[in-house]
């Protein structure tokens, strides 16, 4: 029987990581022909000024625009597999070279949103929940509710005109301040500044951080408090928590040990889906304050119609999400013995 249920668990595994690539398969694919439906010619863009007919008909054989639709798909997707996106347009360097460089500062900004945000939507389930049926609870979900109806953008504005602007107690443009020089070496700004020991560079990169954090994480820390708040009093209506309290434990204890273990696989399982949502928020983020990252790439890619570059940026945002899905499903296997002993 226990081989019978690893081979179903492997089978599963197997099933899940097919979909993905399959999904991948099919985001690029649309992404690619979308583009392809522009009335852009990104032959033109590529040739200089007075070029000829024959240099125009050799630039589109080389970049294999000659050919039908799905070949070309079949031709980049053998060079996106072997690392090759393509050059950009306007720039003419590798597109794989340009997101590498910009995606630290984007994986940087949804890493800390992500963690900043599930501890506020955590903590304000908690808090609304030990204290519910009272005032606390009312406003708590009174803050939820606003802040859910406002998107990420308009809280940064409103944090750049309030903290920034008026209070000036954070500054808002760029990921430093321009008096800082961090040789780069791991491409995330703030453990590039710890690497060379620059306590002052790393505040500086910290401060300038703050508000587009809390702009993403206030966009994702509302639908995380509902659902650590909806789950723990669900929880507290099954029969264990009962019997914990039969046994003599307090309230602290039963909400610590029981209740919090099982609120947490739908918060948890909700963070996974959320961090997918903080990406697609990163391209007016980082436009806003002025981070070099993807999103900010993206959007100037888009203002050009660089067909290469939108091409390999959707390809990354894809393969991010579901990385970050698989890393999901892990921490779900891990905090549900059910799964693990399956």
């Amino acid at each position: 029987m226990p081989g019978h249920l690893d081979w179903a668990r492997a089978l599963l595994g197997a099933v899940k990581s097919l979909w993905r690539i399959g999904l991948l398969l099919f985001i690029a694919l649309v992404v690619f022909v979308v583009l392809r439906m522009l009335p852009s010619d990104p032959v033109a863009m590529m040739l200089p000024p007075g070029a000829s007919e024959q240099d125009r008909i050799a630039l589109t054989q080389d970049l294999g625009l000659d050919k039908p639709l799905l070949v070309q798909f079949g031709i980049w997707l053998g060079n996106a597999v072997q690392g090759d996106l393509g050059n950009a347009i306007n720039s003419g360097q590798p597109v794989v070279g340009l997101i590498l460089q910009a995606l630290p500062t984007t994986l940087q900004l949804v890493v800390l949103s992500l963690l900043f945000g599930a501890l506020l939507g955590v903590a304000g389930g908690l808090i609304a929940f030990r204290f519910r049926q009272t005032p606390i609870e009312r406003g708590v979900q009174v803050a939820n509710s606003i802040a859910i109806s406002i998107p990420e953008f308009l809280w940064a504005i409103l944090l750049i005109l309030s903290l920034g602007i008026g209070l000036q107690w954070l500054p808002f443009l760029g990921p430093i301040d321009a008096n800082h020089s961090v040789p780069r070496q791991t491409g995330f700004l703030l453990i590039d500044t710890l690497l060379a020991g620059d306590l002052s560079a790393f505040g500086s990169a910290l401060k300038h951080m703050a508000m587009p954090v809390i702009a993403l994480s206030l966009s994702i820390a509302p639908p995380l408090m509902r659902i650590m708040h909806s789950s723990l009093i669900d929880a507290y209506a099954e029969d264990y928590v009962a019997a914990a309290r039969l046994r003599g434990l307090d309230e602290n204890r039963i909400l610590v040990r029981h209740a919090l273990k099982n609120a947490a696989l739908p918060t948890v399982a909700l963070l996974g889906l959320q961090a997918g949502t903080l990406m697609g928020g990163t391209v007016l983020i980082e436009t806003i304050f002025g981070f070099p990252g993807i999103g900010g790439l993206m959007l100037q890619s888009l203002a050009v119609a660089d067909m290469f570059m939108i091409q390999g940026l959707a390809l990354t945002y894809a393969v991010a999400v579901q990385a970050m899905n698989t890393l999901s499903d892990i921490a779900l296997y891990m905090l549900n013995p059910r799964l693990r002993l399956r």
